[in-house]
């Protein structure tokens, strides 16, 4: 993931039986329901918390 302009994260897996951590990840970033989407600044706080829901989402880069 480069660190320069914007990404799109898409929820695309529940977090029912998730750990409490990775459920607060998923709502600090915005995202609510299965195949909600937001679009964030591209930074090291965002890309951490990515990584640490890596499994719950789809990202890609916004040219």
């Amino acid at each position: 993931m480069a660190m320069s302009g914007k990404i799109r994260i898409k929820l695309v897996r529940s977090t029912i039986g998730r750990k409490p951590y990775q459920k607060k990840t998923v709502k600090a970033l915005g995202l609510g329901k299965i195949n909600s989407t937001v679009e964030k600044e591209s930074n090291p706080a965002i890309l951490g918390m990515v990584k640490a829901i890596e499994h719950l989402v789809v990202v890609e880069e916004i040219k």
